[in-house]
């Protein structure tokens, strides 16, 4: 089976296949961002996690401090059901669920979208863990990972793609999470974390569970 590396570099290349211009100027703008060091401010290793209260897809309030009752929480962030790249990174977490769960953890997913559109309904069903709806960016911000989207990209959605931010995530038509995901010990303390400004980069599932084991272990 493929790394979700190999699988987002496969949707990479596809991708400059289609549209090299604009993957050209995405490169540009990565590298941009990277320089100045967007996500530099999500929260770090040993820092307590921020809490938090969702609506999952079926409009029922989830907490983090309900999670953390089991022991240790993996939360990711993700732009939404319109990106490939989310969508590879979701089916790969589906793919290492038993093995979180093993290791007594539970997996959360957060985006922006509204309750019932950041899934659909098959899809949801076929998950095996909480997928929760972060309209306003506020628990991405409180994480650091909330990203006020470039002007490049908004135009890519509404051109190329007959997306609308605004419509997608009720009302929030400028804000999106950085591609993050941490993983919180039974405190809610970070032991690890992935933070990425290039959304075509993603957290590997393998580092996810050598994380939880590193956790057992100390």
């Amino acid at each position: 089976m493929s790394t979700l590396k190999e699988q987002t570099e496969a949707q990479v290349a596809k991708s400059r296949q289609a549209k090299p211009e604009f993957m050209q100027a995405m490169d540009e703008l990565m590298a941009k961002a990277h320089k100045f060091e967007q996500g530099s401010e999500a929260i770090d290793i040993g820092q307590q996690a921020p809490t938090f209260t969702l609506p999952n897809a079926q409009g029922q309030d989830v907490a983090l401090s309900h999670l953390r009752r089991k022991g240790p929480v993996v939360v990711t962030f993700y732009r939404g059901d319109w990106c490939p790249y989310c969508n590879l990174q979701l089916r790969a977490l589906q793919s290492i669920l038993g093995d979180i769960h093993e290791l007594g953890a539970e997996l959360v997913a957060i985006s922006p979208q509204v309750p019932d559109d950041s899934l659909s309904k098959s899809e949801i069903s076929e998950l095996g863990f909480q997928v929760l709806s972060d309209q306003d960016a506020r628990a991405a911000a409180s994480y650091g990972v909330a990203w006020e989207v470039p002007e490049l990209i908004l135009q890519h959605m509404r051109n190329d793609r007959g997306l609308d931010l605004a419509s997608i995530n009720n009302g929030n038509g400028s804000m999106l999470p950085i591609p993050a995901t941490f993983v919180l010990n039974a405190d809610g303390k970070v032991i690890w974390r992935f933070v990425d400004v290039d959304y075509r980069t993603r957290a590997e599932p393998a580092d996810i569970i050598a994380a939880l084991k590193a956790n057992q272990i100390n």
